[in-house]
């Protein structure tokens, strides 16, 4: 079955930067749009960003754009969140997840999900 496996994740200072990467294994990766969401504990899955199945077109969360970059390989089936001035407002466990072609930023449009990673900022 379809496999998305997040790493990157872990525990940094406010002003840090750190970059998640997602690895996808057994889907045509190149036909699919790509988001990347987090959630915080007591808090709604939130939509942070996402990446167009080319990779033309990028859409972020209002309070990451400008520090946050999604961008993809779609030779490694890869795509990969740049985080950077990291805050503890954005501690969460952060998804990949995978749709057809066009990104959206319901997480009920996404198919496929990976198992998440743990970023904690400390201020």
């Amino acid at each position: 079955q379809v496999q998305l496996v997040e790493s990157g994740g872990g525990s940094v200072q406010a002003g840090g930067s750190l970059r998640l990467s997602c690895a996808a294994s057994r889907l045509t990766f190149s036909n699919y749009a790509m988001g990347w969401f987090r959630q915080a504990p007591g808090k709604e899955r939130e939509f942070i960003g996402a990446i167009r199945w080319t990779g033309g077109r990028t859409s972020y969360l209002d309070s990451v754009k400008g520090r946050f970059t999604i961008s993809r390989d779609n030779a490694k089936n890869t795509v990969y969140l740049q985080m950077n001035n990291l805050k503890p407002e954005d501690t969460a466990v952060y998804y990949c997840a995978a749709r057809p072609f066009e990104p959206r930023t319901d997480w009920s449009d996404y198919n496929y999900w990976g198992q998440g990673t743990q970023v904690t900022v400390s201020s």
